[in-house]
Order: structure tokens, then sequence, then C-alpha cells
């Protein structure tokens, strides 16, 4: 009873708030561990972005994932389970809100870097261009979502997340495939790769604070896209009835006469 009532009235449940609430401690805990650890003697603390573009980068490879697997889902049960599909699709819109935000993180912390690192802003290689493209294929899906007037507007958006994800695992060896300026392959690519072991308590740390805050973000715009899907059919419902309604009253009326 108390869980319908909280959703009724759109309040946070309780264990949301022990989430948002552990969440917040680990991404203090994070930063802290980011500033404490060892200057990078090459490009002094400025490479402290780096604990952020990293997880960032990452995360913006997995949840295209679940955009892609909740559109699976809303295409198999679009015919079969109508309530199942809704909530899936909500599922997708979210993932993909999700995938824009950390993306663009990603683009922004990495400009950063490259400024730092390479003296520019910029530069088109392989695994930045793959990783722009990355971020206007969601931010396409979301404006499709936005300004389609079809009515196949979640059909067309879960096709369209199966040609997007299929830019992921590009952008995620093109590093390994071509030659690039962006740095080889932190973690398994090869003899030199990998961090120094003081720094690897900040990148742990920020890993799992930012994978809890996409989660959370995640979990709180699909109970937002659920209830303006039950406000859309609720409201469509009410037309219906009160059109019902005016009809059978226009016929009473014709007949009356």
């Amino acid at each position: 009873m108390m869980k319908n009532t909280q959703q009724a009235n759109g309040t946070m449940p309780t264990w949301a708030r022990i989430w948002l609430a552990l969440t917040l401690m680990v991404l203090v805990y994070g930063f802290y561990q980011a500033m404490a650890a060892p200057r990078e003697a090459t490009m002094g603390n400025l490479y402290r972005v780096f604990f952020y573009h990293l997880p960032h980068a990452i995360l913006s490879f997995v949840f295209p994932y679940l955009n892609l697997a909740a559109s699976f889902l809303y295409l198999f049960w679009r015919r079969r389970n109508v309530e199942r599909a809704a909530a899936a699709d909500a599922f997708a819109v979210a993932a993909a809100e999700v995938t824009v935000l950390y993306a663009s993180i990603g683009l922004a912390t990495g400009m950063l870097w490259g400024r730092a690192a390479w003296g520019i802003w910029w530069a088109w290689d392989a695994r930045l261009t793959t990783y722009l493209l990355l971020w206007l294929l969601y931010v396409c899906y979301l404006l499709v979502r936005s300004v389609s007037a079809t009515g196949q507007t979640a059909m067309i958006s879960a096709v369209l997340s199966i040609f997007a994800a299929i830019d992921i695992p590009i952008c995620f060896m093109s590093i390994r495939w071509w030659r690039t300026q962006h740095p080889a392959a932190v973690f398994g690519g090869g003899a030199n790769s990998g961090i120094d072991p003081s720094m690897a308590p900040a990148v742990i740390w920020n890993m799992v604070a930012w994978a809890m805050w996409g989660a959370f973000v995640l979990g709180l715009r699909y109970a937002i896209e659920r209830r303006r899907q039950q406000a859309s059919n609720a409201q469509a419902l009410g037309i219906l009835q009160d059109e019902t309604a005016d009809a059978a009253l226009a016929h009473s009326f014709e007949e009356a006469r």
C-alpha cells in the first residue's frame, strides 16, 4: 500500500532514496581519490580529468546496449503484450537519454584532455570521429521521438537503435584497428598498457560512482516516462469516453425527435 501511494503521489520510494544517498557518498569519495592521486609528471594536475573521462567513455558504450535490448523487447512484445511493450519502450528512451548525457561528458572531458596532451581541442582520427558519430546517432534517436507524429514513433526508434548500436564495436576497436592520435587502450592494450597502481583507486571508485549515478538517472527517467505514458493513455481514454457519450446523447436526441 505504501509503495502504491508513493507511486501515485510521484514521490521517490525509500529504496531509491537510499540508492541516491549511497551514490552521492561514493561520488564524493571518488572525487577525493581523484584529487589524492599523485600528480602526473607530464600533464600535471590537469590529467585528473582522466578519472572522469574514462568512466563516462566506458559507460557510454554500456547504456546503448541497454537501449538495444529494450528495443528488441519492444519489437517482440509489440503485438503480444502491449503493457510490456510500453515498459520496454520507456526503458529504451531512458537508456538513450543517459547515453547522450554520458557521451556528451565523454566528449567534453576528452577535448579537455586533448587540448592539454596534443595542443588541440579536436582531431579527426578514427576514435574521436566514431565516438562523435555515436553521440549524433543517439541525439537523432531522441529527436525522432520528439518530432515524429506518425503514430509509429516507438517502432521507428527501435529500428534506429539497432543501427546506432553497430557503431559501438567500431568505436571501441578503432584504436586497435587503426593508428590514431587517441592513446592506446588503457586496459588490455598490450605490454605497456595499464595505469600506475597508485592511480587505480581513483579509477575504480569513480567507475563505480558514475555507474551508480547512471543507474539512478536511468531508473528515474524510466519512472517518469512510464508515468507520462499512463497519463497519455488516461487522457486518450477520457477523450474517447467523452466522444462516445456525446455520440450516445446525439443518438438519443435524434430518436426523441
